[in-house]
């Protein structure tokens, strides 16, 4: 059985071009609302934690004096290299590497970032104590994720394992918070947004097991009379639409 490591390059490296490419990750108004949220300005170093495709670094570095980005899959700094390019933006640094461990020193970056990777971690708890280490004091720490109600969290979470095999688990706010306390860090701020979609667009940048996507679109079908999911899934002209939850905590270091 391949590890938890074979399944994250697995699943992002075939996701690397739909993933980056998809309409509501690299929403505009989206990606300022954490630029704007983190307070980033002019003298600020930041560093994207499993970066993927690169929107972040290059929404950061239009702001920012430089922006760096690590992620473990080649596939997906490829693409955010590509991003970069086709942005002109020139004050950003890629790094190859494993985000459990992060390879620079203590206090290198005034803003620390993860977007949509806590649900992947088998141990964000350690991840988030990495994030804390890099960031200077003074600086700020934001995690940018999935967060279904507590009530839908169980049957979210089920329906995200069998979109994406690499899917550990999204928390609900609060606990979210609570890693943020439990890092040390103390009380976030909070705010959020819908990551709004259709399905079939979900699943055609997805790579559930063979078989699997016809019980993705049952799963969806079976929530949309209660709401089972909490993503508001409903019909719009004969597709399935829905809006994920998703929490932005920033806490000072």
């Amino acid at each position: 059985m391949p590890d938890h490591q074979d399944l994250i390059l697995d699943q992002f490296t075939r996701q690397a071009i739909p993933f980056s490419t998809s309409a509501g990750v690299k929403d505009e108004a989206a990606l300022r609302l954490v630029v704007d949220f983190a307070g980033a300005g002019p003298d600020d170093t930041t560093l994207d934690v499993a970066c993927g495709g690169g929107l972040i670094v290059c929404a950061f570095a239009r702001h920012v004096r430089h922006a760096t980005g690590i992620d473990v899959t080649p596939a997906m700094l490829e693409q955010a290299r590509k991003l970069q390019a086709s942005q002109g933006v020139t004050n950003v640094t890629w790094q190859l590497g494993d985000v459990r461990r992060l390879p620079y020193r203590d206090g290198s970056f005034t803003i620390v970032t993860s977007r949509f990777a806590f649900h992947h971690f088998l141990d964000p708890l350690a991840v988030l104590h990495e994030m804390k280490r890099v960031c200077a004091p003074g600086g700020r720490v934001a995690v940018i994720d999935s967060a279904p109600a507590p009530d839908k969290a169980g049957a979210f979470n089920r329906m995200e394992v069998v979109r994406d095999p690499s899917h550990v688990r999204a928390m609900p706010l609060e606990e979210l918070r609570g890693l943020y306390r439990a890092a040390g860090l103390g009380e976030p701020r909070v705010t959020g947004y819908r990551l709004e979609g259709e399905l079939e667009a979900l699943i055609a940048r997805s790579f559930p097991k063979p078989g699997d996507d016809e019980a993705l679109r049952r799963i969806f079908r079976d929530s949309i009379p209660n709401d089972d999911l909490g993503i508001g899934a409903r019909w719009v002209d004969g597709a399935i639409h829905y809006g994920y939850p998703v929490a932005v905590l920033v806490a000072d270091r």
